[in-house]
């Protein structure tokens, strides 16, 4: 017998679509009057949509601190790659499009959001899906509104669904054939997978709301101003110690401080990369959702192997409010024993830290366990110790930390340090504490 394998398709009849997958399986679309089933799943998403279910989405996602699920990284990266395809020209359509898709999936999990039109006068001029829904009417009413409202996507008043090349008579599929301007491809591979139900729609949809926030343009102006602020403070050459204090000071006076000292610590490493004083490569700033052990990490702050991604050489975790870290000690013990090419580990505490003899005396063990040297740091002893690395260009070496830790925080150095928390509060913090630190007025 030959094997051959099915090519994806689409069958168009008079009163249906059919849709062939490529395991052979296939979905029907039939037209006609909504059935009493799409009735009650419209009914529902009109009544939860108007008690303001986006609003709440976007305004629990407003807080750095709000707890996201965790996402495969590609399918986070279809949402990112979406959200930046966006330009004053093309993609706004289709990513409002998949705001609304996301809202629907949401509330109604059995609701097709391949069927982008469905009513009760289905005739030979007004098309209909039996199942379908009507995503013109709930855009204008419910979507475009509130995006427009919170500043996060530029559309026309009237809707994004009144794009031509939206409103085809043939389900979304990868076989939609009409000129999507913008991450056309992004777009249907995220259709599939909330139809598979790969993907969680809600912890999808406030992904994509964080990405959009930090996007907006609010943000931009906000952005702008602080980091001319930011260049304004170096114009006046602050010393090494100044800088320290700066960032110090700001963590912990600045929302979700635990956050803000990851961030910082891997800004300094940012500036040790550029100045050619890391002696392996800087890795990517982690998430705050990623569990260390689940992703492979040692700590959240990683140097590896130049050329390797995996082999970890120094690693260094930001604990915020926990001078005590004998559990930490401990935990570390297990990762080290995945990671003996690491020769530096070591915690930074945003205070003195609780350094007592049975914590001097399990770091000595751990240490001669994996043939490591461990530390147990203060953030301000901790910078300055890596900031002398530069000698008499330490106070220069700081001020390129403070810029990379500045640009970080609005969103320039997001293939370094994708921070994916909405960044607007801690931005106009940034551009406050600067002015009146360096009494910039």
């Amino acid at each position: 017998m030959t094997n051959y394998q099915i090519e994806e398709h689409l069958k168009v009849f008079h009163d249906r679509s059919e849709l062939i997958q490529k395991s052979g399986d296939s979905i029907v679309f039939q037209e006609g009057k909504l059935s009493k089933e799409a009735q009650k799943r419209l009914r529902q998403l009109q009544d939860t949509l108007a008690g303001g279910f986006l609003q709440t989405v976007i305004d629990e996602c407003r807080h750095p601190n709000a707890i996201l699920e965790d996402l495969p990284d590609d399918h986070l990266n279809l949402l990112a790659e979406l959200v930046n395809s966006v330009t004053s020209e093309v993609g706004r359509a289709v990513v409002g499009l998949t705001v609304m898709q996301l809202c629907i999936k949401a509330i109604t999990p059995d609701q097709s959001i391949r069927l982008h039109k469905g009513g009760n006068s289905y005739s030979d001029t007004r098309f209909s899906w039996m199942e379908g829904i009507p995503m013109r009417s709930l855009d204008k009413r419910f979507i475009t509104p509130v995006l427009r409202a919170n500043d996060l996507l530029r559309v026309n008043a009237d809707g994004f669904m009144m794009t031509r090349s939206l409103a085809e008579n043939y389900p979304y599929s990868k076989l939609y054939k009409a000129a999507i301007r913008g991450a056309r491809k992004e777009w249907l591979e995220i259709v599939d997978l909330l139809e598979t139900r790969e993907l969680d729609a809600e912890d999808a949809l406030r992904y994509m709301i964080r990405f959009l926030l930090n996007r907006s343009t609010t943000f931009e102006n906000l952005a702008n101003a602080s980091l001319k602020t930011v260049n304004k403070a170096i114009d006046f050459h602050p010393t090494s110690s100044q800088i320290v204090e700066f960032i110090s000071t700001f963590i912990d006076n600045a929302e979700y401080s635990a956050r803000l000292l990851e961030v910082a610590m891997h800004s300094l490493f940012q500036a040790l990369e550029d100045q050619l004083l890391l002696e392996g490569d800087l890795k990517q700033l982690s998430q705050m959702r990623s569990a260390n052990k689940k992703h492979g990490n040692v700590a959240d702050i990683e140097v590896t192997i130049p050329g390797s991604r995996l082999e970890i050489i120094e690693a260094w975790d930001a604990k915020y409010g926990k001078p005590y870290l004998r559990d930490e000690l401990e935990e570390l013990n297990e990762k080290l024993r995945d990671h003996m090419e690491t020769h530096v580990a070591g915690f930074v505490v945003d205070k003195t830290p609780n350094v007592t003899d049975d914590i001097s005396n399990r770091m000595s063990e751990i240490e001669s366990s994996h043939d490591v040297e461990i530390y147990i740091m203060s953030f301000s002893d901790w910078a300055q110790q890596l900031l002398a690395q530069a000698g008499d260009d330490m106070d220069e070496l700081a001020s390129q930390w403070l810029i990379a830790f500045a640009e970080s925080l609005c969103q320039r150095r997001r293939e370094r340090a994708p921070i994916d928390e909405p960044a607007d509060a801690w931005v106009r913090k940034l551009d406050a504490h600067a002015i009146r630190f360096f009494d910039l007025d």
